[in-house]
């Protein structure tokens, strides 16, 4: 998909966060410059501590930066202010409410009875492989459902984007890559604008459209790489020699 020509959905200028610490401030961004087209998949890499969970706090409001701006161009003209869904690298379920009522938690806080929310938190159950456990508690899922869950509650607001912050770092390898595979179908059904923090390269290169690669603190983009691997992607494709090129390039550029 060709997303010179679509009109931005975010843009961050110049973006720099400092946190203080008496001893004239810990600088964790600096100068961060991007942006990301409709229905664009951005994923980001950096080494740890480099300020990639910031960077997503930032864009989602939870965090002021020292300096700079984010412009959100709102698709929506129905919508007075972007709708952003956040999934954190914990699920961060609700343990007092089942699988369904996890799901549907954000349409109830804008009003909509239960009952009215339920055919479309089913619809994105059936989506997300949890069908047969809309009753079931969290204490009782595995480390995955619980991340679809979360997957599913962010993606019932429709989303003008939806960041997620390493959702599978805490699963096993095959687990990680299974959910991988899983949310690049869900992505392809649902063409959600997502910006992705990663520490996983192979990762990064099967979900993304670009991956932004960020330098030691305090961070700047420091590869902006097109990912030009056919779409849809399957397994096999991270055996192929251009794959190999992409991941090389990317673990040059990661210091």
């Amino acid at each position: 998909m060709d997303f010179e020509d679509k009109k931005p959905v975010l843009q961050v200028h110049n973006l720099c966060l400092t946190y203080p610490n008496g001893n004239g401030g810990l600088r964790v961004l600096q100068g961060i410059n991007f942006s990301v087209a409709r229905q664009e998949f951005v994923c980001v890499l950096g080494p740890s501590g480099s300020g990639k969970t910031s960077l997503l706090r930032i864009l989602a409001g939870l965090l002021q930066p020292t300096r700079g701006e984010v412009i959100f161009c709102q698709p929506d003209e129905s919508r007075p202010q972007p709708c952003i869904g956040f999934v954190f690298q914990s699920a961060n379920l609700m343990p007092w409410r089942s699988v369904l009522g996890n799901i549907t938690l954000p349409l109830e806080l804008q009003g909509l009875k239960p009952a009215e929310a339920r055919p479309k938190a089913e619809e994105l159950i059936t989506l997300v492989g949890l069908q047969g456990f809309e009753d079931a508690w969290p204490r009782d899922l595995s480390g995955g459902m619980a991340q679809r869950v979360a997957l599913a509650r962010a993606l019932i607001q429709e989303p003008d984007l939806l960041l997620l912050d390493e959702p599978f770092g805490s699963l096993d390898a095959l687990t990680r890559e299974r959910m991988g595979d899983e949310l690049l179908n869900i992505w392809q059904a649902h063409r959600t604008t997502v910006l992705m923090v990663t520490h996983s390269i192979s990762e990064a290169l099967m979900l993304s459209d670009r991956v932004l690669v960020l330098t030691p603190r305090p961070a700047q983009i420091c590869l902006d790489l097109t990912v030009d691997l056919v779409r849809p992607r399957q397994a096999e494709i991270r055996y192929t020699a251009h794959f190999g090129e992409l991941s090389q390039r990317l673990r040059a550029a990661i210091t």
